[in-house]
């Protein structure tokens, strides 16, 4: 990854409810990038948020009255997240904010106005709720939503449109050629079928305040309320100034977009639509992570199946879910989550792995009166480490942190081996026994240095623990990183 400013940007979170593990998959990868961004230099700007407007909104808070509080409520859950999943975004922006947001949104409806790209029409088309979405009839499945399992609502009305259309070929040819690059390469082949297969067709872009007063109302017409694509994908530039300063252009193109895959359509193609009719740049990069069932099946109320982080963090501890998510779910691509699978990577990755590893070389240390701070390891075990660090680089730039992880992993259990083969407890030799016992804690703490983006709490601990000092190195016996599951 380049040098010099990231921007980086999670979907906004739908508030119709309390964030279930899916968002916090996404939310701990963007952090992942962002962790590592700063560690390289780059001046990073991280942002999350959530989209408060729509009709689900207040059919979840029972009455357009009590919109406002119930957003309110489930805006701090999504908040609450940030300290919960230790994640160090910059910014949380809400589509309620009207000091913040409004005007971007405002500011963008007017540019696509100037563009002659919005135009007024009667529409009659299948409204899916789950959505908040028009859909068409080919994307039905046995005449339901395929995602929401629901019959689409038959709606008649006069709305907004954008002429998305007008775009297809551009964003097809800027995808195709990676100037807008889709990753991973399956979704990039998705939307660019999408796009090839008939174009894009134009999009309703506002619905009667009658039928949606809970939203931005459409500037110079206030009896339609702006639809979600004008409102909710502006939060990319409005959070950092598009419609009240020009601070935006100090970090936009963002450099990645972290986003579901259920999402992909309105992020790759009517998002690039709205910044071309803008004429603003488009994102660099797109990153589209897949969907989290549990015990093989998808997360629903109705089943009674939903996992919270919040609770999932209260039992395990923040850096064990964590790692997890990273681990367990192939960055990407859809995985699966259960207690079972869950405390069989905890005890043999974190307690048997790591946690053993940091305990043994930390024991060790602690026991040795002058370890040397100024030595160098053993050739092997600098290009065992520098082997590492290349791998996680290369891994990190292609998104692939699962990947990541396990390069980091085999360090771990490269440092096991050399702990069994050496056995510093045997050697006689006290020069001999404080050289193996560095090489160990060169191991270790290298090991800590890389897992900073992925587990920055554990990482911590075990930096604390060796404290490097101009008369020598000095090693604290650290607490149980991870004690085992039964």
């Amino acid at each position: 990854m380049e040098k010099g400013k990231f921007y980086i940007t999670t979907a906004i979170d739908y508030a119709n409810g309390q964030p279930h593990i899916g968002h916090a998959l996404e939310k701990i990868q963007a952090d992942v990038l962002a962790r590592y961004g700063r560690m390289s230099g780059d001046n990073v700007f991280f942002l999350t948020g959530t989209d408060e407007h729509g009709a689900k909104i207040v059919r979840a808070a029972i009455s357009p009255a009590k919109a406002q509080q119930f957003t309110d409520e489930v805006a701090a859950m999504f908040k609450g997240l940030k300290q919960a999943l230790n994640l160090s975004w910059d910014d949380f922006i809400r589509t309620t904010d009207r000091e913040r947001h409004w005007p971007g949104a405002k500011l963008m409806w007017e540019k696509l106005v100037a563009a002659g790209d919005i135009y007024k029409k009667s529409y009659k088309g299948l409204y899916c709720v789950g959505h908040e979405a028009f859909i068409t009839q080919k994307e039905l499945v046995d005449g339901k939503c395929p995602d929401h399992l629901t019959v689409p609502e038959a709606v008649e009305e006069e709305n907004y449109f954008f002429k998305l259309s007008k775009y297809s070929k551009t964003i097809g040819e800027k995808i195709r050629s990676d100037e807008l690059r889709i990753i991973p390469e399956s979704r990039k082949n998705e939307i660019l079928s999408l796009i090839e297969g008939h174009g894009l067709d134009d999009v309703s872009f506002s619905r009667p305040r009658k039928d949606l007063s809970w939203g931005i109302p459409v500037p110079e017409d206030e009896a339609q309320t702006m639809y979600v694509w004008c409102d909710a994908l502006t939060n990319y530039i409005s959070a950092i100034g598009y419609g009240r300063n020009e601070d935006w252009k100090k970090w936009w193109p963002a450099d990645i977009q972290v986003i579901g895959k259920d999402i992909l359509r309105f992020h790759a193609a009517i998002w690039p639509g709205m910044l071309l009719a803008a004429g603003i740049p488009l994102p660099k990069r797109i990153f589209v992570h897949g969907f989290i069932t549990v015990n093989g099946q998808k997360m629903s109320k109705t089943i009674g199946n939903v996992v919270h982080p919040g609770e999932l963090v209260k039992k395990y501890g923040t850096d064990p879910v964590r790692y997890y998510l990273l681990r367990e779910i192939p960055t990407g691509e859809d995985g699966d989550f259960s207690e079972g699978k869950f405390k069989e990577r905890y005890n043999a990755d974190l307690a048997n792995g790591l946690g053993n590893f940091a305990a043994r070389v930390l024991t060790l240390g602690a026991g040795m009166d002058a370890l040397k701070g100024d030595a160098a390891p053993e050739p092997a075990i600098e290009a065992k480490i520098k082997e590492t660090k290349e791998a996680i680089d290369k891994k990190i730039a292609e998104f692939r942190l699962n990947e990541a992880l396990a390069a980091l992993w085999e360090l771990i259990s490269f440092g096991d081996e050399y702990v069994n083969n050496k056995a510093p407890w045997k050697i006689a030799d006290l020069e001999a026994k404080r050289a193996a016992i560095y090489n160990l804690v060169v191991i270790l703490d290298n090991v800590a240095a890389m897992l900073k983006p992925f587990l920055p709490e554990t990482a911590e601990k075990i930096t604390k623990s060796i404290v490097w000092e101009k008369d020598g190195l000095k090693i604290k016996k650290a607490e149980v990183l991870f004690p085992r599951l039964k």
